[in-house]
């Protein structure tokens, strides 16, 4: 895309959504630490669902050593990983408490080196806790960068510095969550919905989806198990 082609792509899903949020839910910055550490190759709405009954009860990290690993692992059983996951929580929690005096530091580099944050994740809580312009890219971030030429990329870090380079303000602070969501809902992986995309006419993907599959279709479209 051209500068004034990322211009009207972002522009247009600006219009549509002009304040878009992360859709895991938290009460504060430990929380959506925990959350996006939890919802690594999962959903935010399965990492929802178990959640809700755990931050009612753990708001902090000396709260979650006290609940230890097996007990966090009874509130997160139904996320994949749980296990891998709830060690890693448990083990950034006691950093938390022991080297930052239980806060989450709001440095990009600081957070990586905790156990289970990668960079993504770290760069989802300096953009939603701390206002960041980050770029977190998930599979929707880079499908939709490289499927409609925004910012293609081999690698997430590739188009990571890519949209860093290429987006311009003021649509910065939250271009990560348009593109997830566009992602999500529209620019999906095995079908885009096209036909009701508001930015069709800027993307350069060549098998575009037109029109919207008959029942028949989509029931074809479905491989057989």
């Amino acid at each position: 895309m051209t500068k004034d082609q990322i211009f009207e792509f972002f522009r247009r899903l600006a219009e549509d959504n002009p304040a878009p949020e992360t859709e895991l839910e938290f009460g504060n910055v430990y929380q959506l630490l925990v959350a996006v550490v939890l919802s690594a190759q999962a959903t935010d709405v399965g990492v929802n669902k178990a959640t809700r009954a755990l931050f009612r009860e753990v708001k902090t990290p000396a709260q979650m050593v006290a609940l230890g690993e097996e007990g966090l692992k009874q509130h997160i059983k139904t996320i994949g990983l749980f296990n891998a996951k709830a060690k890693n929580v448990i083990a950034l929690s006691e950093i938390l408490v022991r080297d930052f005096a239980g806060e989450v530091p709001p440095d990009r580099d600081t957070l990586v080196t905790l156990p289970g944050v990668g960079r993504k994740t770290a760069n989802v809580v300096m953009n939603c806790a701390f206002g960041e312009e980050t770029f977190a890219v998930d599979t929707h971030v880079f499908r939709v960068s490289n499927r409609t030429g925004l910012a293609k990329g081999k690698t997430p870090e590739q188009v990571e510095a890519k949209l860093d380079k290429r987006v311009p303000q003021p649509f910065r602070r939250h271009a990560h969550h348009w593109l997830i969501l566009h992602g999500r809902y529209i620019c999906k992986a095995r079908q885009p919905e096209c036909w009701r995309c508001a930015v069709i006419d800027l993307c350069s993907y060549r098998d575009k989806v037109l029109e919207r599959p008959t029942a028949k279709r989509r029931r074809a479209a479905i491989p057989s198990t």
